[in-house]
C-alpha cells in the first residue's frame, strides 16, 4: 500500500482551503515510484503507483467517482521529478482533503460556505472613482443578475465597507444551491475557489452558472487590477496572485472534471 501522510495534510483539518494549501516538509520525499496510473474498482477510479493502490494521509483509498479526474491525479503524480512536491499537486491535495477532511465534516463545510453569502465581496461598493464603478458593476452585476433570476436571491448592495445585513431569503436561497451539490469532491473544490475569491457568488457563478474560469478570477480581483492600472504591479503581488489563480484553475477543474 502507498500512502502520503508523512507530506500531505490529514484528516485533522477540515478546511479544504487550507488543507489543500497545507505546507511540505522542509525536505521534500524522494519519489519512490516509477508510474502513476488509474484503477476501476467498485465503481471508483483509485489513483495507483506502480500497481498499488495509493493512499490518502487517513490511510483510505485515493479514489474518486471520475476517471477523468483521477487520470489528472496520475498526471500530477507521473510529472514529479525525483522528489515529490505537493505544491505542485494542488488536484491531489483538494482530493485528499476532500476524502479525509470533507466527507466527514460536510455538513461544517456547508455552513461555512453559506457564511459567505452574509458579506460576500460583490456587495460592497465604491462610489468613486468612476472607472472602477464601471469596472464593479460590469464585473458582479452580471452575478447578481444569475442569481436573482436563477435561483431568486435578492441581495443588498452597499457602499464602502460597513456591514449591511443580507435577506434571509436570499441566504436561504443560496443554502439551497450549495446543499445541492452533494459531493464531497465538489463542496472542497467550492470551498477552495470560495476562499481564494473572497466570494461564494462568484464561485457558485462559475462552478455552476455563466462564468468561465477567466471571468470568474477576474471579477475576484476587480479591484486589484484597477489599483495596478493606476499605480502599477507589484512583482510579489502579482506572484501570490499567480499561485493562488493556480489553486483556483486546479480547484475548478476537480469540480468539473466530475461531471466527465
Amino acid at each position: 500500500m502507498t500512502d502520503s501522510r508523512d507530506w500531505f495534510p490529514d484528516q485533522d483539518e477540515p478546511n479544504p482551503m487550507r488543507a489543500a494549501q497545507a505546507g511540505m516538509k522542509p525536505t521534500l520525499p524522494k519519489r519512490f515510484y516509477k508510474e502513476a496510473g488509474v484503477e476501476e474498482r467498485d465503481g471508483l477510479f483509485h489513483l495507483t503507483l506502480d500497481g498499488r493502490v495509493a493512499k490518502t494521509p487517513s490511510k483510505q483509498a485515493l479514489a474518486v467517482p471520475s476517471r477523468a479526474l483521477a487520470e489528472a491525479m496520475a498526471r500530477e503524480w507521473a510529472g514529479q521529478g525525483e522528489e515529490i512536491d505537493p505544491a505542485s499537486m494542488p488536484i491531489t491535495r483538494i482530493v485528499n482533503s476532500a476524502i479525509d477532511g470533507v466527507t466527514p465534516r460536510q455538513a461544517e463545510v456547508v455552513d461555512d460556505l453559506v457564511r459567505y453569502a452574509g458579506s460576500d465581496l460583490v456587495f460592497y461598493r465604491v462610489s468613486e472613482p468612476a472607472r472602477l464603478v464601471q469596472s464593479q458593476d460590469s464585473a458582479w452585476n452580471p452575478i447578481l443578475d444569475w442569481a436573482k433570476d436563477t435561483h431568486g436571491a435578492r441581495f443588498t448592495l452597499a457602499e464602502g465597507v460597513m456591514h449591511v445585513s443580507q435577506p434571509d431569503e436570499a441566504i436561504a436561497a443560496v443554502r439551497n444551491v450549495i446543499e445541492g451539490i452533494n459531493s464531497p469532491f465538489a463542496l472542497a473544490a467550492l470551498h477552495v475557489m470560495t476562499t481564494l475569491s473572497g466570494s461564494v457568488l462568484i464561485a457558485l457563478a462559475h462552478a455552476v452558472g455563466p462564468l468561465d474560469a477567466d471571468q470568474a478570477w477576474a471579477a475576484a480581483h476587480v479591484d486589484e487590477l484597477y489599483q495596478e492600472s493606476v499605480w502599477g504591479e507589484d512583482h510579489e503581488a502579482m506572484e501570490r496572485r499567480r499561485r493562488r489563480e493556480a489553486d483556483f484553475r486546479a480547484a475548478s477543474e476537480v469540480f468539473h472534471l466530475l461531471r466527465t
